[in-house]
């Protein structure tokens, strides 16, 4: 018996939830990181689309940043300033341009 697309797509969606837990605070990581660690480097759309459709409040998912160390415009109320806000206080560190120091404080995966 085959899967529906929604019951893979909730499938993926848990798996992405579950590595968002495991990100310690004060860390990051990047969407196409968490997609390597699901097993292919292609869904990086797919951890968007989770973080995305996640539970307000329930996974750390500030935690998440683009290849760049860029924040996103999804989080309420304000965006990136809100984004922002909830790293700066778990101590993750900036670059002066506003990105996430990747080098100083990126998650390993492990």
């Amino acid at each position: 018996m085959s899967r529906t697309g929604a019951e893979e797509e909730s499938g993926i969606f848990q798996r992405v939830y579950a590595l968002v837990e495991r990100i310690p605070r004060g860390r990051v990581a990047t969407y196409g990181q968490l997609a390597r660690l699901l097993g292919n480097p292609r869904l990086s759309r797919v951890v968007g689309y989770a973080l995305n459709a996640a539970p307000s409040g329930v996974y750390p998912c500030h935690r998440v940043v683009n290849r760049f160390g860029g924040l996103s415009d999804a989080f309420l109320p304000m965006g990136k300033q809100t984004h922002r806000m909830l790293l700066e206080l778990e101590g993750v560190p900036f670059r002066p341009d506003g990105t996430v120091a990747l080098e100083q404080c990126g998650w390993d995966g492990l």
